[in-house]
């Protein structure tokens, strides 16, 4: 009988895993890579750390020396990239080492508790100086006519990061031999206790202050933005009523003045309804958009010709080039409305969504025949279809002798 060989599977790649683990992912990777559950290797590790603290030595190795899932390299490689910072800290340390050994052995000793916290020290200064005056990356140079001038090479995204991590990488380890430096330094000396007693005063002082000064803070928050709300809303009151002043009122004082004049009163208070409705949809002061630029048409032409504009814009969108180009034709078509329509009103409805616009301009006017339009009559065919068609639009005019004009400006998305 022939035995069968079941295919051994091969094992996951040494790799920590962060997204499944409780501090740095060590403990999930080893399992992943062992193919045994993570908390049995969590409990080897606490049990290590309970004889002596080898566990923390060897979770703290590990998370050096495994590189993170998805990523190709381990914090000791990203500090590894920055070699002549490490080896030029570690050589400052051993000197200092060094130094202080020939002191002793001259005499001249002051005492062994400052031997540890003064190499720890000068390693991590020197790591973290190393980081702040490292020199630039030398540019290559170009001649251009009789100057040289440096010329960057494209800087490589990956590259850039890589490099900010291990600066990142190399100045927390600076800092992690500074701070181990001083807490070495008061175990030494003894004092760790007693810092440990200012440190638990300052928090119980802190405490008993946040508990004291706490309502009073919190009404002093209560009191600013309150403050702050009374304000908004005088500049607010203080705006409308400059804009009142500047706008209503003045308009008001015309219609008095020209009372005798029906027709100038009316266009007064057209005028000043149509600001007034641009000023509180928030179009006013943006004529680069399509709503603000067929309002300002349809009061040039208002003023222009005396008859009634009324304007609806659905949605709104900034004007380009072929935008303008829009808006210009619609002036255009509320132009003849106003001319030919018999003194009938101009509806203009616009709408504008996704990049498309789309603008009809209407009359209730005697109407004419398109095609008996004589050639020499270049307003239509120019201002309005030609313009369009130029500007990758489409316009189409809908009238008929006693059924008004309706003129339908298309403009698509731009490709």
């Amino acid at each position: 009988m022939a035995a069968t060989r079941t295919a051994a599977r091969p094992r996951e790649p040494l790799r920590r895993d962060p997204a499944n683990g409780l501090v740095a992912g060590v403990c999930a990777g080893i399992g992943r890579h062992l193919g045994v559950d993570p908390l049995v290797v969590r409990i080897a590790f606490v049990a290590a750390a309970t004889a002596g603290g080898v566990g923390i030595v060897l979770y703290g190795l590990a998370w050096l020396l495994m590189p993170v899932e998805g990523e190709g390299e381990a914090p000791v490689a990203r500090l590894h990239r920055g070699r002549p910072t490490i080896e030029v800290a570690l050589g400052v340390g051993l000197l200092t080492l060094a130094f202080l050994l020939t002191m002793r052995a001259l005499g001249l000793w002051f005492s062994d508790a400052v031997v540890w916290p003064v190499v720890l020290v000068a390693g991590g200064g020197a790591l973290l100086w190393r980081q702040s005056v490292a020199p630039d990356r030398p540019q290559p140079l170009a001649r251009a006519g009789g100057l040289v001038i440096p010329t960057p090479e494209p800087a490589d995204p990956e590259e850039e990061r890589r490099e900010r991590a291990a600066v990142v990488s190399r100045t927390g380890l600076g800092i992690v031999l500074v701070l181990a430096a001083g807490v070495v330094f008061l175990q030494t000396t003894g004092a760790l206790s007693a810092a440990r007693d200012v440190l638990f005063t300052v928090v119980v002082v802190a405490a008993a202050l946040g508990i004291i000064l706490a309502p009073l803070i919190v009404r002093l928050a209560r009191s600013l933005a309150s403050e702050r709300e009374e304000r908004i809303r005088s500049q607010a009151r203080a705006e409308m009523g400059a804009h009142l002043h500047d706008s209503v009122l003045q308009t008001l004082a015309l219609v008095q003045k020209r009372a005798a004049d029906p027709r100038a009163v009316a266009a007064l208070a057209r005028t000043q309804e149509r600001e007034l409705r641009s000023w509180l949809a928030g179009r006013e002061g943006h004529p680069d958009r399509l709503a603000a630029a067929l309002e300002a048409a349809a009061g040039e032409v208002e003023r222009a010709h005396g008859v009634d504009v009324e304007v609806v814009v659905v949605g709104d969108l900034d004007l380009d080039g072929r935008g303008e180009a829009l808006v210009a034709a619609a002036r255009e078509a509320m132009i003849n409305a106003a001319k030919f329509g018999a003194g009938s009103p101009v509806d203009v409805y616009a709408e504008a969504s996704d990049g498309r616009m789309q603008v009809f301009v209407r009359d209730r006017g005697p109407g004419f025949d398109a095609a008996a339009v004589p050639p020499d009559r270049r307003g239509v065919r120019e201002s309005i279809v030609g313009r369009m068609a130029r500007h990758g639009g489409h316009a189409a005019i809908h009238s008929a002798p006693g059924g008004g004009t309706e003129v339908e400006l298309t403009l698509p998305e731009a490709p």
